[in-house]
């Protein structure tokens, strides 16, 4: 891949990938470019058939890749990486042009992407069991860690590199075998991901991607029966919907699904370092992030200079097609969701909000909204009730911590919270307080391999990344010896 454009068939994966083979069919979906409508490439809408053939390939796989000892499967997973890291400029170019996002993050999210196939080649080798002391003289107790089976991923398009490998690392890492469904708005990275796993020697079978409409695969993948664990990072109510599916064959599920995350600013924070923080939360990937800041709660004191301190720095942000030259946002991913932020938007500026930056979609033939900071935002008003998705940071004023505590946990989602505060004893007081799986104190970037990374309530179930991601994939089995 080093050196490929575009427009290089051998960068533009047009296939699934099932059994190590590529595989088409008789129609297809066409990927557009959400910075300027153009259309990238095709995919094969692939069905029910397909997925059932993946998912035998995937059990047909399994015995002999859970059968391989840990270190050979690491080393495996580690050429991963490092043919990943090889293609980094080209992988980050495919991403940017089929999502969207600026060039300089589209490389960052590939290293972040390696960065599960380096972590997880090395807790393969840590998939320890235990020895408990019998319960009676002549007994012994070993409990084995084992990989559930095949397992099905479903990812989502705002992140099409990172959100695969942090499921398929450690479900290769624990010996399973794995399908894939991405999204049809960015499926190139994820075929382009297979392909460099085939490279390194992934066997054929163990890493299946099937490309299509979401129902009818969907269908297949919940239902299987040869499928014991199912994976989804996407919205809550498809979440939900999912996973009922998956009890009619009592699957295990792991779901990280929406967020609403408060960003808290207190009277006695670095309001500097908050500012920072809040640019790097809200305004990375365009807002489309799950664990990006969505209602931003600042205490009366400082409310005025930190709104005047954001609006002139967002005011400095460049957007534009990530391919055509420096940026710092790029667009939304397509014209729904530039639908929804100009409604949030609208909402707010009905209930008595203030414009203090942005606010406005911009010409051209993307889905480009100006970032956006709104001040006297209603708490009750859709841009904090719903997870907006877009680049619109909307300040709400607080007085006391019990106040905002309740403001913040007043929702059904629980991904993430971030709080600025320099008190020692309020920095542990709201933290433990706030009901979410993640938090970031004076920082807004908390994502990162070897952390859990999951939410609460109706943010998910299980986690993801870090040693806690690999027992999502084992099970535990007890062996009761009589000696």
């Amino acid at each position: 891949m080093a050196g490929a454009g575009l427009s290089d068939p051998g960068l533009l994966r047009q296939a699934a990938w099932i059994g190590g083979l590529e595989r088409v069919g008789e129609t297809w979906i066409e990927v557009t470019n959400p910075a300027n409508g153009q259309v990238l490439g095709r995919i094969p809408d692939l069905g029910a058939d397909a997925a059932q053939d993946a998912v035998a390939a995937a059990r047909a796989a399994l015995p002999a890749w859970r059968g391989l000892t840990a270190r050979a499967r690491a080393v495996i997973l580690r050429r991963w990486h490092d043919r990943v890291m090889e293609s980094r400029s080209d992988l980050a170019r495919l991403l940017t042009a089929e999502q969207g996002k600026p060039l300089a993050e589209a490389e960052g999210e590939i290293a972040y992407a390696a960065s599960f196939l380096e972590w997880f080649a090395e807790e393969a080798r840590r998939a320890y069991g235990d020895i408990i002391p019998g319960h009676q003289a002549d007994r012994r107790l070993l409990v084995l860690k084992q990989p559930v089976g095949v397992v099905a991923a479903v990812t989502p398009w705002n992140f099409p590199a990172a959100m695969v490998t942090r499921k398929v690392a450690p479900a290769l890492a624990a010996g399973c075998t794995v399908v894939l469904k991405p999204s049809e708005l960015t499926p190139f990275t994820a075929l382009a991901l297979a392909r460099l796993a085939a490279e390194a020697g992934v066997p054929d079978g163990v890493f299946n991607v099937v490309t299509g409409a979401p129902a009818p695969i969907g269908e297949v993948l919940t239902g299987s029966p040869d499928v014991a664990k199912f994976t989804f990072t996407g919205s809550t109510a498809v979440g939900k919907r999912l996973a009922a599916a998956c009890m009619g064959t009592v699957k295990r599920v792991s779901l990280e699904l929406g967020g609403n995350a408060p960003f808290i600013v207190f009277d006695d924070a670095d309001l500097d370092a908050a500012v920072e923080g809040l640019m790097a939360s809200k305004f990375r990937n365009t807002g489309q992030t799950c664990v990006c800041a969505n209602r931003v709660y600042v205490q009366a004191g400082v409310h005025d200079a930190f709104a005047a301190a954001l609006a002139a720095r967002v005011a400095g942000l460049r957007v534009g097609d990530g391919l055509a030259g420096p940026t710092d946002q790029g667009p939304l991913i397509n014209a729904a969701a530039l639908d929804k932020v100009e409604r949030h938007v609208a909402e707010a500026l009905t209930g008595g909000a203030r414009v203090l930056a942005g606010a406005q979609r911009l010409p051209g033939e993307g889905c480009f909204y100006a970032p956006t900071v709104l001040a006297d935002v209603a708490p009750g008003a859709l841009i904090n009730r719903e997870e907006t998705f877009g680049p619109v940071a909307g300040l709400v004023r607080f007085t006391t911590e019990d106040e905002v505590l309740a403001l913040a946990n007043d929702t059904r989602a629980g991904l993430a919270a971030y709080v600025y505060t320099r008190d020692l004893g309020r920095s542990w007081r709201v933290s433990e307080g706030l009901e979410a799986g993640m938090v970031g104190l004076n920082t807004g970037l908390i994502s990162t391999e070897v952390a859990p990374f999951g939410g609460v309530k109706e943010s998910g179930l299980g986690r993801e990344g870090s040693r806690y991601g690999l027992d999502e994939f084992l099970e535990s089995k007890t062996v009761c010896l009589a000696v």
